[in-house]
């Protein structure tokens, strides 16, 4: 394909734009949702008569969330800088950072490597008083810890792709790396045609395996097939410039996904102070599971959406930037209002694809209705976040981060849980969407003004001046 391909970014119809940059994005995070799902449906079966191993991988999640935020930071950030250098027409630029990008996800896949060996354990040690849970947790933890590189350089590659507005492939990896993942889950962890049952460790082997095969599936198309900016080794530089703008640009999310792992370790240990048994950090562990399904196409909006909202900054389209913004806003809200239905009407039905224990299902009836209230609000929180990110104001966007989760969610769920109870510690959700959205609206509004006038102020300048 030619450079034109990018173009459509400024040219297309706007919701024709976003349906055809965002369902691609959508199916494939439906697909990651499925797996996650699948995934923890299997860990369950490992002893069905109790949650051990349900809350030993739920432990694990935090590091994994850290995995993960170092992983969609540094593909957002060059996500935004690969779409604005093409929209301001500079291909070489865009090479460069796309090029800068992966060296980076390989750089930082060799780090958790290392920290595998000797993080693993204490963490677990932190997280749970429960020797089984610790074992399991630490079995999983270490494997995905040791190969992370795959999911680094899958998902830069894949936001390297979608800064060029090209949504198919990035769609295919995720669908190999999710229908592999879910085919071995079964074989390794209970084995079956041969293998040895692994257990735990067997449907994290079968995690970085999928993530293996995806990450080889994108490379080989990124430097066999013709795209808008050049990968070749003939003209490989790194820039040190580059770099930094990546971080810049991606470190709220590292700092957001961090943050969330910070108050998902919080979290837990406030429900395990007044649940001993930890059947509440089952629940918390199968709400995050589950409710993928209903943030997962939202976040595939996003990820249809950035490249376009970085475009038509970078072109100082104020007109088509704003059609995104709304246009995403709306199909967002409409999404949460689904999940709020679902959450709200079969929460039971939910909770027991997982588990038929009495108590943990009476505790998550409870949770999953109140916490699915902070769905709507959150729409605004999402869409906005991700917004902050297309002008580069990332700095915004890590504020709303910190307000929700650290002023407002764990204090919250903490003075409830210890003068009214666990039943109502989940209040503490929609409390902390809620404000954040009221806060935060008028602030975008007024930051994307100024930012569009220091855009179009510079662009005349540049005008004159040549």
């Amino acid at each position: 394909m030619n450079a034109e391909k990018s173009l459509k970014m400024r040219n297309m119809p706007v919701g024709r734009l976003l349906a055809t940059m965002s369902i691609p994005a959508i199916t494939s995070m439906l697909i990651q949702a499925l797996y996650n799902v699948v995934d923890t449906f299997y860990v369950s079966l490992i002893d069905p008569e109790s949650n051990v191993m349900i809350t030993a991988v739920g432990y694990a999640m935090p590091v994994q969330i850290i995995i993960m935020a170092f992983a969609l930071g540094i593909g957002v950030g060059t996500t935004v800088l690969v779409a604005r250098k093409l929209g301001e027409q500079d291909k070489p630029a865009a090479s460069n950072v796309a090029q800068t990008g992966l060296v980076m996800a390989v750089v930082s896949g060799v780090v958790f490597l290392a920290l595998s060996f000797f993080a693993a354990g204490p963490f677990m040690d932190l997280m749970s008083d429960i020797p089984e849970i610790i074992y399991h947790g630490q079995q999983y933890l270490q494997v995905i810890m040791m190969f992370s590189v795959f999911l680094f350089v899958e998902i830069v590659s894949n936001r390297i792709l979608q800064g060029q507005g090209r949504m198919v492939i990035p769609m295919v990896t995720q669908i190999i790396g999710a229908v592999v993942n879910i085919i071995l889950d079964p074989i390794l962890i209970f084995g079956w045609l041969g293998f040895p049952a692994l257990g735990v460790k067997g449907a994290a082997i079968a995690t970085i395996f999928a993530q293996g095969c995806a990450m080889v599936f994108v490379l080989i198309y990124m430097f066999t097939r013709k795209i808008d900016i050049d990968l070749g080794l003939k003209n490989f530089r790194i820039k040190g410039r580059y770099v930094g703008e990546i971080l810049k640009t991606g470190a709220p999310t590292i700092l957001m996904n961090s943050v969330s792992s910070v108050v998902n370790i919080l979290l837990n240990n406030i429900l395990k102070s007044i649940d001993t048994q930890e059947r509440a950090n089952a629940v918390l562990t199968l709400y995050f599971k589950i409710q993928n399904f209903v943030f997962m196409p939202v976040f595939g909006l996003n990820q249809g959406g950035l490249p376009i909202l970085s475009y038509n900054y970078g072109a100082a389209d104020k007109g088509r930037y704003h059609r995104t913004f709304k246009l995403m806003l709306r199909s967002a809200f409409v999404i949460l209002l689904v999940g709020f239905i679902i959450f709200q009407a079969m929460p039971e039905t939910l909770i027991k694809i997982f588990t038929k224990e009495a108590e943990t299902i009476a505790i998550g009836r409870n949770a999953f209705r109140i916490i699915s209230v902070a769905f709507l609000p959150a729409a605004f929180g999402i869409i906005l976040t991700i917004s902050f990110q297309s002008i580069s104001h990332g700095r915004s966007a890590l504020m709303m981060s910190i307000l929700r989760q650290v002023v407002l969610l764990i204090p919250s769920a903490y003075l409830l849980g210890k003068f009214l109870g666990l039943g109502y510690i989940w209040l503490a959700f929609p409390i902390s969407e809620l404000i954040v959205a009221a806060v935060f609206y008028p602030v975008f509004q007024r930051t994307i003004k100024a930012a569009f006038a220091s855009k179009l102020a510079a662009q005349q300048i540049s005008v004159i001046q040549e």
